[in-house]
């Protein structure tokens, strides 16, 4: 107990936060037989059981919720010690790990990495690809492009911009079904919706409109889909317009909607700013975004 080993309390916090090896080992990046070595070794050390097995996973047992908390406390100042460390990095190698919706990671991204990787070889980049915030607090990614502003203190930000959002459709569905002059024109067309978010549901009630789920006959949640579907001609769509405006087969469609525009912020941890390569990364994808947005 004179030494008890802080990776074998992470891997022990992993399998109590995801009630699964496989989940656990997945979010720290380690093998399910490196995880059930540590949890059997933490078992040996401290003389209990910390978890039995159920049809609903790993439960923790009594003894393992009462180490909970401060097993906790000893993540975070790890965690702290670790951000501190990379703060004070001043080597141009090394990685930097960004995070970005997937819009923006697959279509924004490419020549921006490329770019990098031109004028910064020895910096590896790695992309977390998802829809969902990443939580830079635990270092899930160095810098993370939101289109919304973070609100914990310890997080700088830059706003880069705005991005419109604006109606679209392929060419080839205009040759097809002609072009929609009216908002009411939009009930004779097909319009590319959501399946779950109501986003754009808000928006048409935004404009004084009443359209209900069922009067999109193709949604997809999945806005890389949405994407697909709108450069396939499948039917009018909603797009960020430095996207869309790139595309030569799309063409922007006025019926008179007022669509907001979405904020784009550039953030990472105030601990790693003084990181030289994740703040020359940081850099450079500032001038970029803000040029690219500025396109729009």
């Amino acid at each position: 107990m004179n030494s008890l080993d802080w990776a074998l309390l992470r891997s022990f916090l992993a399998v109590l936060d995801s009630g699964s090896l496989s989940t656990a080992a997945g979010r720290i990046d380690t093998t399910q037989p490196t995880l059930s070595r540590h949890i059997r070794a933490l078992e040996a050390v401290l003389g209990f059981s910390l978890f039995t097995r159920s049809v609903r996973g790993l439960e923790p047992t009594e003894a393992a919720l009462a180490l909970a908390d401060d097993a906790r406390c000893m993540g975070a100042a790890a965690e702290a010690l670790a951000l501190k460390a990379s703060g004070r990095s001043e080597e141009l190698v090394g990685t930097v790990r960004i995070a970005a919706s997937v819009v923006v990671a697959n279509l924004v991204l490419p020549p921006i990495v490329a770019a990098l990787r031109q004028d910064e070889p020895s910096i590896q980049i790695e992309i977390a690809a998802s829809d969902t915030n990443h939580n830079l607090l635990r270092r899930d990614a160095d810098i993370a492009i939101r289109m919304a502003e973070p609100v914990q203190e310890s997080l700088i930000a830059r706003r880069l911009g705005n991005v419109p959002i604006g109606l679209f459709a392929a060419r080839s569905y205009l040759a097809r079904r002609g072009t929609p002059r009216t908002t009411d024109d939009l009930t004779r067309h097909d319009v590319i919706g959501f399946d779950r978010g109501e986003g754009i549901v808000r928006a048409y009630a935004a404009n004084g409109l009443s359209f209900g789920r069922e009067d999109f006959p193709v949604r997809c949640d999945d806005q890389m889909v949405s994407w697909h579907l709108l450069l396939a001609g499948v039917g009018l769509g909603f797009a960020q317009v430095p996207l869309a405006t790139d595309q030569p087969d799309l063409k922007s469609i006025d019926v008179g909607l007022r669509l907001s525009s979405m904020p784009v912020w550039l953030v990472m941890h105030d601990e790693v700013r003084t990181n030289a390569r994740i703040r020359r990364i940081a850099d450079v994808m500032s001038i970029r975004l803000a040029g690219w947005l500025r396109s729009g």
